[in-house]
């Protein structure tokens, strides 16, 4: 086998001076790398975030929309309720008008009662006269007409002030609902108003990806052909050294069988041999 040409010692030195250059650079490109792909997750975790922040908002203001939806209902139920109980209340305050009309006297219903009772309780304990007593019954009788009048004034009294209580307490439910869906109603638009400025920055962050990621791609791209690069350098020179390796080791073995022989012919002629002699003949004979 010829030695190495010189060409193939040219060539060694510079791939050794090639893989220093080549590794740099595939170090450069990782290093960069690895700082873009953390941008990108930083990124990714803003837009996680963002988007867990909107699916809660969504939830409560669909939980708001609910609650104003059902409280329109009841405010409907209630404002029904309260043009009912204003016809109920007109009727009732029409009806004792027309009683408070009919009815010529004034009073109240208990003290013709009593008039009644001391009247009658008269006639049952003293002795009155015979015309004197007709005066007295006939009295009773007007007297119970007149009672009978006033209890069904205050008859129409309690159901005037009844209808207007009924009213009034269904008039301020209907709206204290009203007051509720207006409430409610605003929240929901103040989390409809927060959901539209995350998405914005959702947007806004998606729009900042994607150049991010074009620009992951062009980095592993560089990093495979760095990459590529270094490995066929690499094994180039791997290939090289082996080729210099055999040959040294090739020219070490012939020096040791030339030295042995040398050896061997001063043990015939019984010369004296020499310390490299004696080692020189140990590595042949092993």
């Amino acid at each position: 086998m010829s030695e190495p040409s010189e060409e193939l010692r040219e060539e060694l030195e510079k791939k050794k001076q090639e893989v220093g250059p080549l590794r740099v650079q595939l170090r450069d490109v990782a290093y960069r790398g690895e700082q873009e792909f953390q941008e990108v997750c930083s990124v990714r975790d803003r837009l996680r975030s963002l988007q867990g922040n909107i699916k809660i908002l969504k939830q409560e203001r669909d939980s708001l929309t609910a609650q104003v939806k059902d409280l329109k209902q009841q405010r409907e139920q209630f404002n029904l309720a309260t043009r009912e109980k204003s016809e109920e209340k007109k009727k009732v305050e029409q009806k004792q008008q027309q009683l408070q009309q009919q009815t010529e006297v004034r009073g109240h219903p208990g003290r013709v009662r009593e008039q009644i009772r001391f009247l009658e309780q008269k006639l049952e304990t003293e002795v009155v006269p015979f015309e004197q007593e007709k005066k007295i019954r006939k009295q009773i009788k007007e007297l119970k007409v007149q009672g009978q009048q006033l209890e069904q004034l205050s008859t129409a009294w309690r159901e005037v002030n009844t209808a207007a209580a009924d009213f009034s307490q269904t008039r301020h439910k209907a709206q204290e609902t009203h007051q509720q869906v207006q409430e409610l109603a605003q929240q929901a638009q103040r989390k409809h108003e927060e959901i539209q400025k995350l998405l914005e920055q959702l947007k806004l962050l998606r729009e900042q990806l994607l150049p991010l990621a074009e620009k992951q791609r062009v980095r592993r791209e560089e990093h495979q052909a760095a990459q590529a690069a270094l490995q066929t350098v690499e094994k180039r020179l791997a290939e090289l050294r082996k080729v210099f390796q055999e040959e040294e080791e090739k020219s070490f073995s012939e020096k040791v069988r030339e030295k042995t022989a040398e050896v061997t012919e001063k043990l015939k002629a019984k010369k004296k041999l020499s310390m490299e002699d004696i080692l020189v003949f140990q590595a042949g004979k092993g």
